[in-house]
């Protein structure tokens, strides 16, 4: 559904080489990109501030050119058939609104009915099921300047899905959003995805939504694909140290045994770390085990978001 090969968007910008001379320079926002997702698929696209992570979706949806390299979307270059991709993306930048600021939002919705040419019919059908889904009834005549932001980014959704696209590009679509309105969307992203095929592009900097949507991620970095493959993957690869929590019979010292370091002891409860290359958690039950009588056990696995600061940091190779 979506392929790029060698990707590269370079920018032409100045900068201060002197007291009052400027200088030209070259900066590359994407590097030689190429990754390929198939249809249905939900696949999150990470890294930091100014990593590439938006000029790759301008890209990808006609927006901005491709310095070099070649990108297609449902067999479509976005750059020379805009119009035509249009009608078969959707996309929600979390910064920004498709929708009529001072018009209320069912106005906003019939404006993009005639944008999209989309039948009468299937409009209202399409709006019906949206409204249901994301509870946008009680919103749908108030003006769009008066919505909070989670209103506003539900309503954005519905405005990018009301033409039923087959691929959607989300761009920090639950950015400065609260725990309920993150659920909400998290949910009907997953639903949609499930029950319509549709494929999704996510981009953000809230590695929950990764977690909870998506089975693929990306990592981009200085604008090159540091990694693309299972999300799983990551803390196995990665994520070498893992915590052993049991709760003894008895409270006791520290305990002492091979391949484990004990980080804490809160009465009965220790808690030992020991890195899975070295030891298995098996093995160290077992050890465990030998030497006092375990009430209840639980393994803590990496931190995701702990696992991928460190690959920006440089900490981590992969």
């Amino acid at each position: 559904m979506i392929e790029a090969e060698n990707l590269e968007k370079r920018f032409s910008v100045l900068r201060k080489a002197g007291r009052v001379r400027r200088a030209r320079e070259d900066v590359v926002a994407v590097a030689g990109v190429t990754f390929t997702i198939a249809a249905g698929e939900m696949v999150g696209y990470i890294g930091p501030n100014g990593a590439g992570k938006s000029t790759t979706i301008k890209m990808l949806t006609g927006i901005l050119v491709p310095t070099s390299g070649r990108a297609t979307v449902a067999g479509i270059d976005p750059t020379r058939r805009r119009i035509e991709v249009a009608r078969r993306i959707g996309v929600v930048f979390g910064q920004r609104t498709q929708l009529w600021w001072d018009l209320p939002l069912r106005d906003s919705f019939d404006l993009l009915r005639h944008v999209y040419r989309v039948g009468a019919e299937q409009h209202r059908r399409d709006r019906d099921e949206l409204t249901e889904l994301l509870d946008l009834a009680p919103l749908l005549d108030v003006p769009v300047r008066q919505l909070s932001l989670g209103q506003r980014v539900r309503g954005d959704l519905a405005a990018a899905l009301l033409h039923d696209p087959e691929v959607l590009y989300l761009d920090e679509p639950t950015i400065g959003l609260d725990v309920v309105s993150k659920a909400r969307v998290r949910e009907f992203l997953a639903a949609r995805n499930r029950e319509r095929g549709t494929t999704v592009l996510l981009t953000t900097h809230d590695l929950d939504d990764i977690e909870r949507l998506c089975s693929r991620v990306m990592i981009i970095d200085h604008g090159r694909l540091l990694y693309d493959g299972a999300l799983a993957t990551v803390a196995d690869r990665l994520g070498e140290d893992r915590v052993l929590v049991v709760d003894l019979a008895e409270s006791g010292a520290a305990l002492n045994v091979p391949g484990a370091r004990v980080v804490s002891v809160e009465g009965p409860r220790q808690r030992l770390a020991f890195r899975r290359s070295e030891v298995t958690a098996a093995a160290l039950i077992a050890a465990v085990s030998a030497v006092a009588e375990i009430v209840d056990l639980s393994i803590e696995e990496p931190d995701i978001e702990a696992v991928i600061r460190r690959v920006y940091a440089g900490e981590l190779t992969l």
